[in-house]
């Protein structure tokens, strides 16, 4: 059989759909957003939102089911400000679905209304993965027109456009549209040894290791912005850097690109501002902190990895699985 530039020879399927925040199946319709493409979609039989207070997503949750989406009538209590909703997308069936910003406070909910942001959402698997990645949309959208009120050439106030997908400035016209932040996240290996390397952030938590990772700059590629951030973060120089998989990170809106790099050198020095500890990681330290992030009896004082979801996670994952 002939071979194709496709043939990729990994651990499963593409790596991306491995991640949270990652699925979601709604029609976009993106070149489809008329202005008055909200007002229609809250006039529409069977139309649904997620509802977001102060940035946490509210849900109902009554003992063990949790639901994200409340009809236009369940909102009154909540204080919507229904001109800013947004129009994420469309069901096969039809059926519009839109995130809603309110003004009721997130902590002083009544039941069997709560309150959660993006990282219990998805560490406390407390939505499938089609309604996270649709949280995620939400998320990063209402973020980021809330941050883009006033124009960044004039300083006038702006106005949304096509279901929140645009912002124009009412007084000199200037247009801005969601934003989204590159960030590289990389596990160098060290093929020679069999090795990783893993970092330490001071505001981890306790025992967490986790992959290196920085904004990709302005007018950098992703290979070099693995490199450059490895180099800056842990002294260590790579060679060859291999894309793997990627992530929606709605905190706020980022998109985390996962790789690969070659380690060309291997003596660490770290940036001590940036890093409480960086080291290399044998493959049997890798997976002991993979199997001790999924027990639910941790070992005091030892090693973890981040938890399953998270890109980085993945990363050390597939490298271990990685067929040979």
């Amino acid at each position: 059989m002939k071979s194709s530039i496709f043939d990729l020879h990994l651990p499963h399927a593409e790596p991306s759909t491995m991640v949270a925040f990652a699925e979601n199946s709604l029609d976009r319709r993106s070149e489809y957003r008329a202005e008055d493409c909200v007002a229609r979609a809250l006039d529409t039989e069977g139309v649904h939102a997620f509802v977001l207070a102060a940035g946490k997503l509210v849900v109902k949750h009554d003992e063990k089911i949790i639901d994200p989406l409340f009809a236009p009538y369940e909102l009154a209590g909540l204080d919507p400000i229904v001109d800013e909703a947004i129009l994420l997308g469309y069901l096969k069936n039809g059926e519009p679905r839109l995130a809603i910003p309110v003004r009721a406070d997130p902590d002083t909910l009544h039941e069997p209304l709560r309150a959660s942001d993006g990282r219990t959402l998805y560490r406390q698997q407390m939505l499938d993965d089609d309604l996270l990645g649709q949280f995620a949309q939400a998320s990063a959208l209402l973020t980021w027109n809330g941050n883009s009120r006033f124009c960044g050439r004039c300083g006038s106030p702006t106005r949304m456009e096509i279901g929140g997908y645009r912002r124009v400035c009412n007084a000199c016209g200037h247009q801005t549209f969601p934003r989204t932040d590159p960030v590289v996240i990389m596990l160098a290996i060290d093929a020679e040894r069999d090795r990783c390397l893993l970092g330490r952030s001071p505001h981890f938590p306790e025992g967490m290791y986790s992959c290196l990772a920085g904004f990709v700059e302005p007018g950098e590629t992703i290979e070099h912005a693995v490199r450059r951030e490895t180099l800056e973060e842990s002294g260590i120089r790579l060679g060859r850097v291999r894309y793997h998989a990627s992530q929606p990170w709605p905190m706020p809106h980022s998109l985390m690109i996962g790789c690969y790099g070659e380690a060309k050198s291997f003596d660490i020095h770290r940036d001590e501002q940036e890093l409480e500890d960086c080291r290399w990681f044998t493959r049997e330290e890798t997976a002991a902190m993979l199997a001790r992030t999924a027990s639910t009896d941790p070992v005091t004082g030892a090693t973890t990895s981040p938890p399953k979801g998270a890109i980085a996670h993945l990363l050390m994952r597939d490298w271990l699985d990685w067929p040979t």
